[in-house]
């Protein structure tokens, strides 16, 4: 495990980056205490984010593969409890207010996945990489069916009335009845022949369309209640081969799940990211592309920000009343390892802000308190600004963060690659 202090000099080019979002140039570090390249949370690294509890969850002498531990937290707020998966190969029921645990099932290899908390039924639908879709009741971790997909399930599952859509590794979506785990209905595609990055896309609904994207470049949208197509699938990769040339193809993947967006005039849109494509936004009624970012490329997870229409106070609050109202703004974020975090303009695809990030991945951020929580694979956690992706507060326990925050209110639960289970406070930046 790495310390739990930045090294002077990598820290140093970290917040620079962090700071500017573009870059950094030449920085003296030797009296850095009044150096402004250098963000307050560099000598005040919790400024905004306290630390609730930390506890060690994963067993060490159980963890398999790799060491990051992936997926997100699920909170269950109303009975006080956090589900989260491990590397340990077990699914924990923990409290939200302490960490302890309230029970742990066992898989028969890493829990990787996001899981889905069915309140209706009171049941946690997760999946693990021994290729089964799980339900366990809530209340003690009892099992309640298991479904075997045949490969690797890591994606959150997606609900609709009494159907669950799960998808696996293996280019597969299945509909299943969420209280017998019976099989409804099933489409796969061929993997790809190309060269492939490790991920998948997960499924997404709107209204009665399953969206689903698969390693051959290819974006489907399905009727939820018979898996027929709704519009033939487009292939991503043709679009981008159109624009840089087959050499340049080298992965086909699109590995993000698909996000639903209403655009106002120009209608809703579903976004979607090519791991070499770019990013594009695909009319959900007809599958033909709205626009599309070429630079954005590497992208594994998307994500909507939203900021709805709030009193304007920039002069102070005395002044509220007679200046407009600050108009509601959406952001894209795209989180990519090799491209770093970009913020998008919806409706047209431009580029808002981009932060790089030196080494690792990133994960997708999770909205708190108007502010943007992600965690980096290399160099913690951070808050940053929507407006502007400036870091508000970093967080670093040693050992990076893969795991995507789990966010509800001012609470957010974050699990290290090392395995230590955090819970964090948030005050409003």
């Amino acid at each position: 495990m790495r310390s739990a202090l930045f090294a002077r000099g990598t820290l140093a080019v970290l917040a620079c980056v962090l700071a500017t979002g573009l870059g950094c140039g030449t920085m003296e570090t030797s009296n850095d205490r009044v150096n402004p390249a250098v963000p307050l949370w560099y000598h005040r690294s919790l400024g905004a984010m306290g630390i609730l509890f930390r506890r060690e969850l994963a067993a060490a002498s159980r963890t398999a593969g790799e060491p990051y531990e992936r997926g997100r937290a699920e909170i269950d707020w109303a009975h006080g409890r956090v589900f989260v998966g491990t590397s340990d190969h077990g699914l924990y029921a923990l409290r939200a207010d302490g960490g302890s645990t309230l029970w742990r099932f066992e898989t028969l290899a890493t829990v990787q996945s996001e899981p889905l908390y069915d309140a209706d039924l009171d049941v946690v639908y997760f999946g693990s990489n021994d290729g089964a879709l799980y339900a366990v009741h809530a209340r003690d971790g009892q099992l309640v069916w298991r479904y075997n997909t045949g490969a690797e399930v890591a994606r959150r599952p997606a609900r609709s009335g009494e159907l669950l859509f799960v998808a696996n590794a293996a280019d597969n979506l299945f509909a299943i009845d969420r209280r017998t785990g019976n099989t409804l209905w099933h489409v796969h595609r061929a993997p790809a022949l190309g060269m492939e990055v490790s991920g998948y896309a997960g499924p997404s609904l709107d209204g009665q369309t399953v969206f689903f994207a698969f390693s051959d470049g290819h974006v489907a949208a399905y009727d939820a209640r018979d898996g027929s197509d709704r519009w033939p699938p487009v292939d991503l990769s043709a679009e981008a081969e159109q624009a840089k040339g087959a050499e340049a193809l080298r992965y086909l993947d699109v590995d993000t799940t698909p996000v639903p967006d209403d655009l106002g005039a120009l209608g809703r849109v579903i976004f979607v990211a090519s791991y070499s494509g770019g990013v594009f936004a695909l009319d959900e009624e007809r599958g033909s592309v709205v626009w599309r970012n070429d630079e954005a490329t590497g992208v594994a997870e998307l994500t909507m920000w939203r900021e709805r229409e709030h009193a304007n106070s920039a002069a102070g609050p005395s002044d509220a009343d007679r200046l407009p109202p600050v108009p509601k703004r959406e952001l894209l974020l795209a989180s990519s390892g090799p491209t770093g975090l970009w913020a998008l303009e919806p409706a047209t695809g431009k580029t808002v802000w981009r932060i790089a990030i030196p080494e690792g991945g990133i994960t997708a951020p999770v909205p708190i308190l108007g502010a943007l929580l992600v965690g980096t694979s290399h160099y913690g956690a951070f808050l940053l600004s929507p407006r502007n992706g400036r870091a508000i507060d970093s967080l670093d326990l040693g050992s990076g963060f893969s795991q995507t925050p789990a966010a509800l209110g001012n609470k957010a639960y974050l699990l290290t690659n090392a395995g230590t289970f955090v819970g964090i406070e948030v005050d409003r930046p």
